[in-house]
């Protein structure tokens, strides 16, 4: 079992309050996942801001537009500080992301942090490295194009 692990650091010029209202919303994280990923939120998440413990159903069609359900456990949040997303049910054997937020001069610096494991043994392992590592590079990478685009560029 191979743990294969993304991170991503990018500042915004925003207030830590503002910062977290938005990414502490699970209905805002349609708007910064790429379209093409068929994102939908089934849960009803409008206007809740996450819990520990909160359940969150999603379909989504990472591959050749086949769509699959995913779902996730927000779990250890401190407010204005971190929180976790953890897959209990979808296409990875584990998926760990940390959300981090910290105040900055002059803004906000938040750090991305995916630990993530996928089934099938060395197919998963070959997967990864033909397609599934630079899958979500590009998703990360659309998602600082879109918070610049929302917030602004430090």
């Amino acid at each position: 079992m191979k743990v294969y692990k993304l991170e991503r650091i990018q500042k915004i010029p925003v207030s830590l309050d503002e910062a977290w209202q938005f990414f502490s919303r699970p209905e805002n994280l349609r708007k910064i996942t790429p379209k093409e990923m068929g994102f939908v939120i089934k849960s009803d998440v409008k206007d809740i801001e996450m819990f520990s413990g909160m359940l969150i159903v999603y379909t989504v069609k990472p591959v050749l537009g086949i769509p699959m359900t995913w779902v996730t456990e927000i779990k250890n949040i401190k407010d204005k500080e971190h929180f976790i997303d953890e897959q209990r049910f979808g296409p990875y054997s584990l998926w760990h992301h940390q959300h981090k937020f910290k105040a900055i001069e002059g803004g906000v610096e938040m750090t991305d942090v995916v630990q993530y494991v996928l089934p099938l043994g060395i197919i998963g392992q070959i997967m990864n490295t033909l397609f599934i590592k630079n899958k979500l590079k590009q998703i990360f990478d659309y998602r600082v194009k879109v918070v610049e685009e929302l917030f602004g560029k430090m």
